[in-house]
């Protein structure tokens, strides 16, 4: 492949982290349930007895981990998710004329990726807000978070479920090389309690809130003390129907609750843990090979973190063995499934040790199916 020159070659320069404060245990999650399972199946006692209603299933901690390899998740906010009449979170409405909440938590990590890549407003042309879930159609978030900044360039909003950030950073990686922009702003606000079924045994514990930023830009105009060239970028999406979720504003039109489990997130979890984790595998590999590269030439992967289950049959897939926590890095354990956010987690907490010339790869997988990677060289 042709080497390009250092007005072409395109780098991650700054990676910003914004962590809620509040924590929810799973042992608080659980004894939640636990309660609302009591009350709900003593309610109704009879139609149950009579087949008519479904109990309510009741969780266990322990098993959290076990399936999962969660122990806690952080909340925007946690007041509510726990109160057995209510089980989801009080967050007070805005005036429009106030910053949004989701503008709020991506101006936090957007500022520290920022800072991480020296830049101003006066830096950025383009602004990405890309996540699982937008608070709402229009005005995009990124153009209230462009605003904020003083950005004098465009901003748009996508939603790509889990692989939002991947997709995003794919684009960014295109507006710069094209030269539609010097430096791009990709913010994943994660906020996605509000979505959660907190009376679900299933998926109750399976999400947290969260904020990521990165900046990519040109590398000749970088000056940052950690920078990344993006090598390359490989996507695949594939239809499936085993994880949904149904709310939107088409919601009002149908007569039926617009806020049933079914306009919630839900998934088959067993399906997607059997379909993924190949095509996930396989997608990797493939992406390796176009750049001439074998997994044991990747000194660090920064994975998807949904499931440590699923993260380690990939890797065993991909390596033929278990990789330790220094290699295939896991922060799921603290902050849950976190959407698209996870694998940027793991990459601003995991990044700054690398040595110049090594390899990373920057992977997320999710609902669609869709999976977004990006092969990553640590510069010197």
């Amino acid at each position: 492949m042709r080497l390009l020159n250092s007005s072409e070659q395109v780098v991650i320069s700054g990676v910003g982290l914004w962590t809620p404060e509040h924590v929810v245990t799973n042992q608080e999650l659980v004894e939640a349930l636990n309660a609302y399972a009591d009350k709900f199946n003593q309610q109704h006692a009879a139609g149950i007895e009579a087949g008519e209603v479904k109990p309510v299933m009741k969780s266990d901690a322990d098993f959290i981990e076990k399936a999962s390899g969660i122990k806690q998740r952080y909340v925007y906010v946690k007041d509510g998710i726990l109160d057995i009449d209510r089980m989801r979170p009080r967050i007070e409405e805005r005036a429009d004329g106030e910053l949004s909440h989701q503008a709020e938590i991506a101006l936090h990590a957007a500022r520290r990726a920022m800072t991480a890549a020296n830049k101003t407003g006066a830096d950025i042309d383009a602004v990405v807000v890309s996540c699982a879930y937008t608070q709402r159609a229009y005005p995009a978030i990124a153009i209230e978070v462009q605003h904020e900044l003083g950005i004098n360039g465009f901003g748009f909003d996508m939603l790509v479920a889990c692989s939002a950030a991947t997709f995003a950073l794919h684009r960014a990686y295109e507006m710069v090389r094209a030269g539609t922009a010097r430096a791009v702003l990709v913010i994943n606000p994660e906020l996605v309690s509000p979505q959660v079924n907190y009376r679900d045994r299933d998926s109750h514990f399976i999400f947290g809130d969260v904020a990521t930023a990165v900046i990519v830009e040109r590398k000749d105009l970088a000056s940052s003390e950690h920078q990344f060239e993006v090598l390359g970028t490989q996507a695949k999406t594939l239809y499936s129907n085993n994880i949904r979720s149904n709310f939107g504003y088409m919601s009002r039109a149908y007569d039926g609750d617009p806020f049933t489990a079914d306009k919630l997130f839900h998934q088959e979890g067993r399906s997607v843990f059997k379909e993924v984790c190949p095509m996930a595998a396989e997608h990797l590999a493939e992406h390796l090979r176009l750049y001439g590269y074998q997994p044991d030439d990747v000194r660090r992967w920064w994975l998807h973190q949904a499931n440590i289950n699923m993260n380690q049959l990939i890797s065993k897939k991909l390596l033929g063995r278990m990789p330790d926590g220094d290699e295939a890095p896991i922060v799921l354990d603290r902050y849950a499934n976190t959407a698209s956010a996870g694998s940027i987690i793991a990459f601003n907490l995991h990044h700054q040790d690398m040595l110049p010339g090594e390899l990373g790869v920057l992977c997320s997988f999710g609902a669609g199916y869709s999976i977004g990677s990006l092969l990553l060289k640590k510069c010197a």
